[in-house]
């Protein structure tokens, strides 16, 4: 069986101010290119490890141009929501998404919190689960998110996709992560992981893998992402495990594509929201903050109890969707 891990594409239909190409007609060169490694290393299936969209109301076009090149991929594409999928950091409302549409249309299979799937192919039997992004993902407490209990004996791997901030080393002080470390008891064969878009690869603790190869875009503007070269995951199963990464082709030099000239607005703009917390009486322009960046701060904010951070993540994500014309 042969499986292909991606994540992190953000399909939307304009140009991030980092960038200076067309960033669309990027991103479907790059999965027309994941098209053409499907049919070379002859894929079974096609596993994505979320935030699909940038958005999740991104245009009809958009998502039907898209659309299309997914069904040319001719294999099952099996995806978890990531926090760009779904409205207020809420998976339970993927079914109002674009992403969630997809799914009825079977243009891929969403795969739902406890939900598992078993996936059949020469002889070789996996179990697959996912866990999608909630806010509290990374948060001291809730490993179990990353962590699986059960694998039934039936099968010869599992498989568990988690779109969090799975790390191999600490991270920047303030920003929830969880490291590879406090997750390896884990009883899953392979742990593929989004969210943090410049990856860490392939790392192999007590006979167990931890993959991410990183986000297949580069969005944000950065020294690191400048020279990251953005990668798939290729997973074969036999009687042994083989997982190798393959550079895109098309995927030109980060000198090309980003702008550098945003590294100081990106770096300014990064201090503004850390100190979000302690002046939020004091902006003005709080409108205009990006929602991902709000709903950010009211996940991470300290002192806060569970209760009200679930409260205010619901009435951001009502907002978010008050306008999609239908009763919620």
């Amino acid at each position: 069986m042969r499986l292909l891990f991606i994540t992190d594409t953000h399909i939307r239909g304009n140009t991030p101010k980092n960038r200076k190409d067309n960033f669309p007609e990027t991103i479907e060169t790059k999965l027309n290119e994941v098209k053409q490694i499907i049919r070379k290393y002859n894929i079974d299936y096609v596993l994505h490890g979320g935030d699909l969209f940038d958005r999740p109301d991104v245009s009809i076009s958009i998502a039907s141009n898209f659309s299309k090149i997914l069904n040319s991929f001719g294999v099952p594409i099996y995806i978890i929501s990531g926090n760009h999928d779904v409205y207020g950091h809420n998976p339970d409302t993927v079914s109002r998404s674009i992403l969630g549409l997809l799914d009825a249309l079977d243009v891929v299979r969403l795969i739902r919190e406890g939900e598992v799937i078993y996936l059949n192919k020469d002889g070789i039997k996996v179990q697959l689960t996912g866990q999608p992004y909630v806010y509290n993902i990374d948060h001291e407490g809730y490993r179990s998110n990353y962590i699986v209990d059960e694998i039934s004996e039936e099968v010869d791997y599992s498989i568990h996709m988690v779109h969090g901030m799975l790390l191999n080393r600490p991270f920047i002080e303030g920003i929830p992560y969880t490291l590879i470390d406090d997750i390896k008891s884990t009883k899953a064969d392979i742990t593929l992981c989004g969210h943090y878009h410049s990856g860490f690869g392939i790392i192999k603790v007590d006979d167990k893998y931890f993959v991410n190869p990183g986000s297949l875009v580069r969005i944000t503007n950065s020294l690191s992402e400048i020279n990251r070269i953005p990668k798939v995951a290729i997973i074969e199963l036999e009687d042994t495990i083989d997982i190798k990464l393959i550079n895109l082709e098309t995927a030109l030099d980060g000198n090309e594509i980003l702008d550098r000239r945003e590294i100081e607005n990106h770096i300014f703009k990064s201090e503004m929201l850390f100190d979000f917390k302690q002046t939020i009486d004091r902006v003005i322009n709080f409108e205009k903050l990006e929602i991902n960046e709000i709903l950010l701060e009211v996940s991470n904010a300290e002192g806060v109890s569970e209760e009200v951070k679930k409260e205010a993540l619901r009435r951001i994500s009502n907002s978010q969707m008050k306008n999609l014309g239908d009763e919620l």
